[in-house]
Formats: structure tokens, C-alpha cells, sequence
């Protein structure tokens, strides 16, 4: 994804330069969205991404428009949350298409 030409290549850099940054974390705990979590839990879920979770991340960036403050950890945050939710967002996505006939 980072060595594609597309206009997204840098972002894709930018999330890969993130996980590794944490992953090579020593910290015992990491906050995440205002919580505190044991680090190897983060990195646990960190290595469950796939090319789908990111490409789903980039899709929800693209589609927000409220002012983000600090986007290194909003970007975090969402990549640690994407295996949990990438499943009800596309689900959620089906379901409105459904009925609105598209």
C-alpha cells in the first residue's frame, strides 16, 4: 500500500511509521481514547491489522469533518479499535443501502 502510486501512499506511510513507533514501545501502559491499557494489548490488536482495517481507517478519515486536535492519536485510536468495529461499520453500511434502495 505504500509503495502504491495512489494519492494515499504517504497516509499509508504515516499509519505504518505510527504502529511501529508503537509497537517498539517499552511503556507498561498506553493511553488510547482517554483509557489506559496494557501495552502489550495494543500491540496485540495492532497485529491483528490487515490491509482492510487500514484501508477502512483511511476511509473513516476521509469521511470526518470535525476538527481533530491531535491527529497522531486519534489515528492510534482508530487503528486499534478498527478489528473491533470494521465488521458493524460495513454491516451498518449494507444496512442503510439496503433500504434506501441502492
Amino acid at each position: 500500500m505504500i509503495n502504491d502510486d495512489s494519492e494515499d501512499s504517504e497516509l499509508y506511510e504515516g499509519i505504518y511509521e505510527l504502529v511501529v513507533e508503537t509497537m517498539s514501545r517499552n511503556d507498561k501502559t498506553i493511553v488510547i481514547a482517554s483509557c489506559r491499557y496494557p501495552i502489550e494489548l495494543v500491540k496485540r490488536k495492532l497485529q491483528k491489522l490487515n490491509m482492510f482495517h487500514v484501508q477502512y481507517v483511511v476511509e473513516c478519515m476521509s469521511k470526518n469533518s470535525t476538527k481533530v486536535r491531535n491527529i497522531k492519536k486519534y489515528m492510534l485510536a482508530s487503528l486499534f479499535n478498527a478489528p473491533t468495529t470494521i465488521k458493524s461499520y460495513y454491516q451498518s453500511q449494507v444496512n442503510h443501502d439496503m433500504v434506501a434502495g441502492i
